[in-house]
């Protein structure tokens, strides 16, 4: 029946007893399912073309921006034993505050006037250095004293000398004015013995003239005598000369002996009084390391070690402090064949544990309760578990992180990248093909930009 009348038959004739009526109602079914499922095809192939955004998720954990606001632990620099804590976990603290004190265990360092002796031995060592510079200075003083006593000693051997030249000078002379007064009487004295031949002269004469001779022979042979004394002072001068050389020599090389001897003591007194110096600013050092003090302020988290005279080892971890103010960060890896997908500046998407969000990672726009984070630092070596660290930090220019935040929370990051269609994504899934490499517009523009600068050039 077409039904075109508004009259109806149907409750008067049953068309369920007749099999075409059965035929025709089982086609318009079969119709129906038919176009339910063409649009279905119709609406997947569609949604196949819907823009899905590219994303590298990983799991990381909340740390801090800096590495000095990150939990901090205190260490003992020597070994000791624990004499009294003053804090307990929870507390507040400033930087500078005791956190508690230690006593000395090693026996070289048990004598309590241990700081005091040293003080002690490294000034009497530095006495013992000033006594050498003294000591210097009186054997500088001595040899400048024997160099001017050498200079006036050479002085007056040298005037002996010009007084023995001047005196051989003068006795040669003498001895030449004997010699002609001698060869003189002996002429008188020749011609006297002529005349008395000649009986001019008496024999008085002749010995008289004869003893003159003798005389003048004897005074001849002392002046003679003499000048060869003269010429021997000379030689003494000489000598003498070479003797006050060789004496101040000797005594001047001794004296600089002795005060090379002293400048040597005096280097090691010198070198021993600084290792009494190091020893002692090293014991004044310790004593104050027996004092364990907050190197920033922050809360007290844990007592690593506890206990009234337990005895620690240099550098054993004692207490942890967390700074009570710090900038958060996310820590977070990815593979290395993500690794050229991400640069410092790029946006991250974040969840973290225990705040409530409803994320999609191909529709970034559709989600709630996420934060926004901005790349702060990559690695650019690879880390031991085979990934590279990311380091991202607030990017509070869209929403502030919450302030219940604490660092060592987790945190789910998803790395936005580029916008493709569906279809291209489950192929590319399908495949095992890394996401797109692209470049950001704003980095296009600079690059078009330095590239028009170029041709302009």
């Amino acid at each position: 029946m077409l039904n075109l009348s508004e009259n109806t038959v149907q409750e008067d004739v049953d068309f369920s007893s007749y099999e075409s009526t059965k035929l025709l109602e089982r086609k318009v079914v079969n119709r129906l399912i038919l176009r339910i499922v063409l649009g279905l095809f119709v609406a997947v192939i569609a949604m196949l073309f819907v823009p899905w955004t590219q994303n590298i998720q990983a799991k990381g954990y909340v740390t801090t921006l800096y590495p000095q606001d990150r939990p901090q632990v205190i260490n003992s620099i020597i070994a000791g034993k624990i004499t009294k804590w003053y804090v307990k976990e929870g507390d507040f603290v400033r930087a500078g505050d005791t956190i508690l004190t230690i006593g000395e265990v090693k026996t070289e360092y048990l004598d309590p006037e241990l700081v005091l002796r040293a003080k002690q031995q490294m000034e009497s060592k530095m006495g013992s250095v000033d006594s050498y510079n003294s000591k210097i200075s009186s054997l500088d003083k001595q040899l400048k004293a024997f160099d001017n006593l050498r200079m006036l000693k050479e002085k007056q051997a040298i005037n002996k000398l010009k007084q023995s030249k001047l005196k051989v000078i003068s006795d040669s002379n003498d001895l030449i004015a004997y010699h002609a007064q001698l060869n003189t009487e002996k002429k008188q004295l020749k011609r006297i013995e002529e005349l008395h031949h000649q009986g001019l002269k008496s024999l008085t004469e002749v010995e008289t003239k004869r003893l003159k001779v003798q005389e003048w022979t004897a005074k001849y042979i002392a002046q003679e005598n003499k000048l060869l004394t003269s010429q021997n002072d000379v030689l003494n001068a000489r000598v003498d000369i070479s003797n006050v050389e060789n004496d101040y020599n000797e005594k001047l090389a001794k004296t600089e002996s002795d005060q090379f001897s002293a400048l040597s003591d005096k280097f090691e007194s010198a070198a021993n009084a600084a290792k009494l110096q190091n020893e002692y600013s090293n014991y004044v050092i310790r004593k104050g390391l027996y004092v364990i003090r907050a190197a920033q302020t922050g809360y007290v988290t844990k007592l690593i070690r506890s206990g009234i005279g337990e005895t620690i080892k240099e550098g054993e971890q004692l207490v942890t402090i967390m700074p009570h103010k710090y900038n958060l960060a996310v820590e977070f890896y990815i593979d290395p064949v993500d690794y050229p997908l991400v640069k410092k500046g790029e946006k991250v998407q974040m969840q973290f544990d225990g705040w409530p969000a409803i994320f999609f990672s191909g529709w970034p726009n559709t989600t709630y309760g996420t934060f926004t984070g901005e790349i702060y630092a990559i690695d650019n070596f690879i880390s031991e578990n085979g990934q590279y660290r990311i380091l991202v930090k607030p990017y509070e220019q869209v929403k502030k992180w919450p302030k219940e935040i604490r660092v060592g929370g987790g945190a789910k990051t998803f790395v936005l990248l580029h916008d493709v269609p569906i279809w291209y994504e489950l192929w590319r899934k399908m495949n095992g093909f890394p996401p797109d490499y692209y470049v950001v517009e704003a980095e296009k523009g600079s690059k078009k930009k330095n590239k028009q600068d170029e041709d302009e050039k």
